[in-house]
């Protein structure tokens, strides 16, 4: 049997849920509840586009020409994004994950970060997907495992489907009070609006209509138990709604505007994010991970009626 682009394929099932983690990139790349789609797949025979289900680790998002300083060191990564000039969305995209613990409806992926250029720490990552009651868990654990501190953000990179249609018919809802602006060029923070009274304000519910969406948002609201929520309402009725706990700062949302024609605008990406665009070179909030300390964060996904 030919090998799939995505590697071996990590199936879970609650009920009338099934989700598919894949070896490759140690992403999702499927979830459905019954015959409806929740996060946007891409087939088994083909590679991940647009970072379809991808963690993000050890930085979300872009970083300008791949160069950051840490502890009075500068460090030069590859441009994953040359037309731009940047590095983007980490670097476990393409690496193999191993499915260490598993049971019918959870699985638990881990890969090992070894030293490489520009990049010279070490960690341990392991992602553990869980279907429930509640739909799709999925708990991040980023542990450093060499003896100095390190640098790091995490993120990753779900696409809530827009079910048969395109995301101009859906009602997108998220309740953030600020937008981080970009160049037009890079895509690269140059600073910050308020969102109220702007065509990005969407903390009530509203039609995505022809708005092409990159943006990251921060200043999230949330509730009491601390989760940011963002729902996705198709045409059939039906909602998508993500959640993320408190140690994810920043949404970014994406309408899929530059993927291949066939796949443009088809879902909404709803990538959490530990820290804004850029932070490695900015600092802004890059957590410091000493020797032997863990960063966990949690995130999820359902299926409303």
């Amino acid at each position: 049997m030919p090998v799939r682009p995505s590697g071996e394929q990590f199936e879970i099932a609650h009920r009338d849920q099934r989700a598919t983690i894949v070896e490759v990139g140690g992403g999702v790349r499927e979830y459905v509840a019954g015959r409806r789609a929740v996060l946007d797949p891409y087939p088994r025979e083909a590679m991940c586009d647009g970072a379809h289900g991808a963690p993000l680790i050890p930085w979300p998002n872009r970083l300008a020409d791949g160069r950051y300083a840490f502890d009075g060191t500068e460090y030069q990564l590859a441009l994953t994004e040359p037309e731009r000039g940047n590095a983007i969305h980490g670097l476990l995209r393409w690496r193999n994950w191993q499915a260490i613990e598993r049971s019918a409806d959870w699985v638990t992926v881990a890969t090992r970060l070894h030293p490489l250029k520009g990049w010279p720490f070490t960690l341990d990552v392991h992602i553990t997907y869980s279907l429930g009651e509640a739909g799709l868990a999925v708990t991040t654990r980023a542990t450093n495992i060499g003896d100095r501190a390190c640098p790091l953000g995490a993120g990753q990179h779900p696409y809530l489907s827009a079910g048969d249609g395109f995301v101009d018919e859906c009602m997108l809802r998220l309740r953030a009070a600020t937008r981080i602006l970009t160049d037009q060029e890079r895509q690269l923070p140059i600073g910050a609006e308020r969102v109220a009274g702007t065509a990005f304000d969407f903390g009530v519910e509203r039609r995505i209509g022809d708005l092409r969406i990159d943006d990251a948002f921060t200043d999230l609201d949330r509730d009491e138990d601390g989760r940011a929520r963002l729902t996705l309402t198709r045409p059939d009725g039906t909602t998508v709604e993500l959640w993320a706990d408190r140690s994810y700062g920043v949404i970014q949302l994406y309408t899929g505007d530059a993927l291949a024609l066939d796949r443009r605008r088809r879902a909404v990406a709803a990538e959490a994010m530990t820290c804004p665009p850029n932070a490695l070179q900015s600092g802004d909030r890059l957590i410091r991970l000493e020797p032997g300390d863990s960063h966990v964060s949690r995130w999820g996904v359902r299926l409303l009626a």
